[in-house]
């Protein structure tokens, strides 16, 4: 979701009534037993080579600023203030910010997360409130976050985030993924334009930044079979949705749920937010918002 102009509904839930999933351990055990290092939040510890069980949220951000006077979508607008009030909160209730990387690595060989209740923090469209506003927040926890990022998106100059920017959040320990090259409502288009915004996207990130770019984030969450393949044909371990939930290991790692999380939460809100989609069913097959 592009909070300069996409026309699908900012904060749409899901009400799909699928039947709801069994469920594994839950992430506010432990998810490792070691505690994480500094920037990244990897491990020393090796991995167990037992999968992990525990089910984590991810969170979703837009815009670390106020909403300006007349946005077409002012709940994508979280202010510095709110967001910074928000991870104190997580901190203080046992969360830590792990990325999708460290998160497949356990659910697939039980490399640890780290002591606690891991999360993962993901920021849409490459806005340049995420460097400028959610990284010092962070980088002050400890915290990494997941960078989903549109390569034609905002310029610098209209707020988006430069190349040097990016490479600022690497070097922080974020994650790198995409959603695709334009922000495109994907299920619409042909198969050429589809590999271009998907498989080509993934291609020029990893030239550019030298990362693996293993995560695909739907734009505004739209998706079908076809759009499904396309991901995994090009390479991609697994995608995000707009769908609320938690993540469970069991989950198709192409439908992974997300929590978008809105202008004036409060840090309570948040939490009671997080607990309460814990259970929500698996995301439908396909989606559009």
């Amino acid at each position: 979701m592009s909070a300069s102009g996409s026309s699908n509904g900012a904060a749409k839930r899901s009400g799909h009534g699928t039947p709801a999933r069994a469920r594994g351990s839950h992430a506010q055990g432990s998810a490792g037993a070691t505690a994480a290092g500094a920037g990244s939040g990897a491990s020393t510890a090796s991995a167990t080579g037992t999968p992990g069980t525990a089910a984590v949220p991810i969170l979703m951000y837009h815009v670390i600023a106020p909403a300006p006077a007349g946005a077409p979508f002012p709940g994508l607008y979280v202010p510095p203030e709110e967001f910074e009030e928000q991870m104190r909160a997580l901190k203080r209730a046992g969360w830590h910010a792990v990325t999708l990387d460290q998160l497949a690595a356990y659910w697939s060989k039980g490399a640890p997360l780290g002591a606690g209740r891991p999360i993962v923090l993901s920021f849409d469209n490459g806005y340049q409130s995420q460097y400028t506003r959610a990284l010092p927040v962070l980088r002050s926890l400890g915290w990494v976050g997941v960078e989903n990022m549109q390569l034609s998106g905002l310029p610098p100059s209209q707020g988006g985030l430069g190349e040097g920017q990016v490479r600022g959040l690497l070097a922080a320990g974020w994650e790198l993924d995409t959603q695709g090259y334009s922000h495109a409502d994907l299920d619409t288009l042909d198969p050429e334009q589809l590999r271009f915004q998907v498989a080509t996207a993934r291609q020029t990130l990893k030239r550019r930044y030298g990362v693996p770019v293993n995560w695909f984030c739907y734009p505004s969450g739209d998706y079908d079979a076809a759009v499904v393949e396309a991901v995994r044909s090009a390479g991609f371990e697994g995608s995000t949705t707009v769908v609320p939930g938690w993540a469970h290991p069991g989950d198709d790692r192409y439908r992974l749920h997300r929590l978008r999380v809105l202008g004036g939460t409060s840090a309570q809100q948040l939490l009671e937010l997080i607990e309460a989609t814990r259970e929500d069913p698996a995301a439908p097959v396909t989606y559009t918002a």
